[in-house]
């Protein structure tokens, strides 16, 4: 197993408006790790909470980003600028993006639920032209442009 960080003391960040990045860790010595959206993952702890499975996320040519939410923020007792000790390794996985990681991050993004309104033709061709692209910034682009629609009908 090669760890990405090992006990080490990260800034849990809070930037408002980032929709499941709000509250995020960024991981230092990432930005060399090529993957499409779903493929990176991560395990370990943050502050003895046991991470199983995180998605990495690309920020251009930065070092990655992991996205803190409410019930591991909850866990820790930890906020935006606190300290924590954070222990990562790569999990490796050839698969393509599934339906099941699409709905992970809609949820995660706060709009699985206006996703839910949507017809059902409207779902599976939304599902369809993620999983249909190739490239892993293109799918990113397009999940992200529906979280941004999703969240304006969030009300």
């Amino acid at each position: 197993m090669e760890y990405l960080v090992k006990d080490e003391k990260l800034e849990l960040k809070y930037q408002p408006g980032k929709g499941a990045w709000t509250y995020h860790i960024q991981i230092p010595n990432t930005k060399h790790i090529v993957g499409k959206w779903g493929s990176m993952k991560v395990s370990g702890t943050i502050d003895n909470y046991k991470i199983e499975s995180i998605n990495l996320a690309k920020l251009g040519d930065q070092d990655k980003l992991i996205s803190i939410n409410d019930k591991i923020r909850k866990s820790i007792n930890k906020s935006g600028g606190d300290t924590v000790t954070v222990t990562l390794y790569l999990l490796t996985s050839k698969e393509q993006i599934t339906e099941r990681e699409i709905l992970e991050t809609l949820k995660e993004s706060g709009v699985l639920k206006a996703f839910k309104k949507l017809t059902e033709a409207e779902r599976n061709e939304m599902i369809r032209k993620i999983t249909a692209l190739k490239s892993e910034d293109e799918q990113v682009k397009i999940i992200l442009k529906y979280i941004n629609q999703l969240s304006k009908n969030n009300d």
